[in-house]
Parts: structure tokens; sequence; C-alpha cells
């Protein structure tokens, strides 16, 4: 008998198991998925747990233990049935069809308080018919990389999965890219979607329309009801999600992010963020800068990453031809670039302070940050961090104040550029009044914390976890990321 069935166990308080779960991807029946068993642990070490998410479940974070968590979501213990989703994707531009949920699985969908539907899914959590000679693990150092990448892009206002928990499991792995043997973790993370562009290229690869239209449906009714009453809601669905990925692909490039693997199987059919394996922060504003050691050819490079959406997109539209008029699709594909530098444009002026900015000098002032960035190679969150730890009102008055007390040192190459740029900063602050001031310090303070997630900030705090099984500085960097500070 399952645990969980018994009565008399301490699982039948556990609070995740009395969540409001809802079969939706599951009433879609088998042609999507396999069911499949999570590995039986060793040990269940919790080690992360992500208190900021539980009221939006329903939960008070008081009244979970440490001990739900790990019978949840380590154990797991009292959940049926465990899904490893069916698809398959361009990696690096060549089509594979031998993809699939290898080391995880969807654990249940959540109706949460927001009435939105989350997706609970696994990673790590042992082999699947997709694991293609793996073991189905993740490294402990793939999940605490996974844990901060997640909070550090939803605090900068990326869409973005984020990590419910991390377990620790007592096996030992082995990798090529680690030195090892290495510990295993398993992390849960909660987004809204785990349905791919990828779902749909294997669905045409099997020549199964039917299954096609009965998905997006699906998609449709659960992620896009709005447009369930509309006459055209295919075409509207495609045009949506272009807008989204448009925007979410301006939001990486806003937060100096690299996603590093943006295969079709990694693109979320809701136009969200999730899934970070390789990834990095920029540490200059270098366009060519690649976070995976093995893109040769820098495919998905920083500055790369909105034409790749935008040619995922375009991709996508084969395995949807056969629901919706392609014609429609590549016209509403055109509108991609307006969308992202729209949003591009508004989310960089929020890094400079300014809220919808309308004047002719705002789109000088980006120019200007962007030439100065890159030419000067300065860090490229402390530039933006420089701005709002030494913004005053005297900025608006004294053209010679602004940036004078920050640690930002131009050289001769780049003396030019600086100086323009202060001068028009200068010239923009004076179309406000005097009050709007505190308004443009909460909007600089708000978008520019002061710690950002480079790599050696992560090597920093994994040192101590390797060395000493000392967790505080990775509580401590969780906790000022989460504080925005």
């Amino acid at each position: 008998m399952n645990l969980a069935e018994t009565p008399n166990n301490e699982n039948f308080h556990n609070p995740f198991l009395t969540l409001n779960y809802e079969p939706a991807l599951a009433s879609l029946g088998d042609d999507y998925y396999d069911e499949v068993s999570a590995e039986d642990f060793p040990q269940h070490i919790l080690r992360w747990r992500n208190d900021a998410l539980l009221p939006l479940l329903g939960l008070n974070p008081q009244t979970v233990t440490d001990e739900d968590f790990s019978n949840a979501f380590g154990k797991f213990q009292g959940r049926k049935p465990l899904l490893a989703l069916r698809y398959h994707g361009y990696q690096f531009g060549t089509y594979n069809p031998n993809l699939g949920d290898g080391r995880g699985f969807l654990y249940g969908q959540v109706r949460a308080t927001d009435g939105e539907l989350y997706d609970f899914g696994t990673k790590g959590t042992g082999r699947t018919p997709y694991s293609r000679g793996g073991d189905g693990m993740l490294t402990l150092k793939g999940g605490v990389r996974e844990v901060l990448a997640a909070e550090a892009l939803h605090q900068l206002g990326v869409r973005t999965s984020r990590c419910l928990t991390m377990i620790e499991t007592g096996l030992s792995l082995w990798r090529g890219d680690e030195p090892s043997p290495t510990r295993s973790s398993v992390m849960v993370r909660v987004n809204s979607s785990h349905i791919r562009f990828g779902t749909f290229e294997r669905l045409h690869y099997l020549q199964r329309p039917d299954l096609s239209q009965k998905l997006l449906d699906h998609v449709i009714q659960y992620y896009y009801p709005h447009l369930m009453a509309e006459k055209d809601q295919y075409v509207l669905f495609y045009a949506e999600l272009v807008k989204r990925v448009a925007k979410l692909a301006a939001q990486w490039m806003a937060a100096g992010f690299c996603h590093a693997v943006l295969n079709t199987d990694n693109m979320s059919i809701t136009g969200e963020s999730f899934d970070y394996g390789p990834y990095a922060f920029i540490p200059t504003y270098d366009p060519y800068f690649t976070a995976a050691y093995f893109d040769y050819y820098r495919r998905y490079c920083y500055s790369h990453q909105p034409s790749i959406c935008q040619l995922n997109l375009e991709m996508l539209q084969e395995p949807l031809k056969a629901i919706i008029d392609k014609a429609a699709m590549e016209s509403e594909l055109t509108k991609f670039n307006q969308y992202y530098q729209a949003e591009y444009r508004s989310l960089m002026l929020k890094k400079l302070g300014f809220e919808k900015l309308h004047l002719p000098e705002a789109n000088e002032l980006l120019n200007l940050t962007i030439q100065f960035l890159q030419e000067s190679q300065v860090g490229y969150h402390q530039f933006f961090y420089e701005i709002a730890r030494t913004f005053t009102n005297k900025w608006r008055d004294q053209r010679e104040m602004v940036m004078q007390d920050a640690a930002i040192i131009p050289t001769s190459e780049t003396s030019n550029i600086f100086n323009n740029w202060c001068m028009m900063y200068h010239k923009i602050l004076n179309y406000f009044e005097h009050e709007h001031m505190d308004v443009i310090t909460q909007n600089l303070v708000h978008n520019n914390p002061q710690t950002a997630l480079l790599r050696p900030i992560i090597e920093s705090v994994w040192e101590p976890i390797a060395q000493e099984d000392n967790w505080q500085p990775f509580n401590d960097l969780v906790q000022r990321i989460q504080s925005k500070s």
C-alpha cells in the first residue's frame, strides 16, 4: 500500500498533498506523456524552501514544515500520476526527435490564489523513457544555480519560473563539467506551463494534426482563456505568443542575462523563461558574450537572443500551419521587432530612472548608454547601480554633479562619450520639476540592485558548500537578491 493511502500516516496532513490540484494535462491522455516513478533516494536533506511562493499556493509558511517539503518533493509520497512529457526540438539548429523529460516530470498542476494554473515540475528525479542513457540526475551545484537564476530574474522583472524547493539526495554523480564525484539534488520549479514549442514539433513529426489541434485547444483554454470566445482565436493566440516572447527577450537583454541554450524545447508556449543550465549574467556589455562553453559558434550569444527567439517562432509555424493560416502567422511575426524594441526601450529607460519618457532626447540617451558600456567595458550592472547609488537632486541643477561621486572612471578614449551622456542626462532631468526627482530615485533603486549574479558571486557561495557544507553564504545571497539589496 502506498504510504500516502494510509490514514494514520504523517503525510496524510501534508499541506502539499491537499492543494487544489487539477489534472489538466493528464486529461489529454497518454499521447502526450508517460507515467513514471521517482528515484528512491538514500537521503532527503532540505537545502532550500521558497517561503515567498507559499502564499500564492494558499499556504502559510509558518504551518509548513521542512519535513512536509522533504516528504512531498524528496520522497514523492502521495502524488500520482507523475508525468514525463514528450517533446522534440531543434537543438543548435538541428532537429532532434529523441527528446522528452529525461530527468524530471510534471508533479502536478495547482490552481493558485490568483486564479491561475501553475505546474510543479521536477528536475533530477531519475531516469525516464527519455533519459537517452543518462542517469536522470541533477547535480547539487546545478540546483543551486537554478535557484539563484530564477530568484534573480524574478526580482529583475523577467517573466520566469521560480524554484519552490531543492533537496539534496545523497547520491554521488559523475560529470564532465564539474569536479567529480559531485553531490546530487532534486529541484522543483513552479511555472505556468511545461508545454514547449517542441511539444508541437513532435506531433508534427508524427503527422498527428489531430493531436496538435487537441493540444492547441488545451493551451488556449488554460493559458489564453480570454481568446476562447474570439472567432479568430488561433491566429490571435499566435499573435499574443509573438508579443510575449518578444517582451521576454527584451527582459533578458535589459537584465544583462544570457540564457545560453535557446533550443525550441526550451521555449515555453506561454512565453515564460525556464530551465536554466549554463546561463550567465554578462559582466560587461559584450554583444558576443556566450554563456555555454559548448556553443562554439556563438549561436546563443547575448546579442543573438532576440533573433533566435524570432527564428524559433518562425519554426513553430510549421507544426501550427495545419491549424492556423500560415500567411496570418507570418504577418504577425513581422511585428516581433516592434514589440521587442518598444519593451527594451521601456526597460532600459526604467534602469535609467525614467517611466514613459517620450522626449526626443530619450533615444539619444539610450544610444549613448550602450555606446559607453560597449566601448568602456565598465561593469554592466555596476554602471546602473552607480547611477542609483549616487543620484541626487543636484544632478538637475548642476551638470558637473552628474556621476561625480560614481565609481566609474572613463578612459581618454571614452571620456567624450561619458561627458555627452552626463550632459544628456542633465538635460532630460530639467524637463521635470524638482518634486519628480524622488520618483526617479525610486525607479533607480527599484531597477538596479547592488547584487548582480555574476559567475564569481555564484562560485563564492558554492565553494563553502562544496568544501565545508556551509550554506550560510548561499542563504545570505538569496536574501540579498530577494530584498533587492
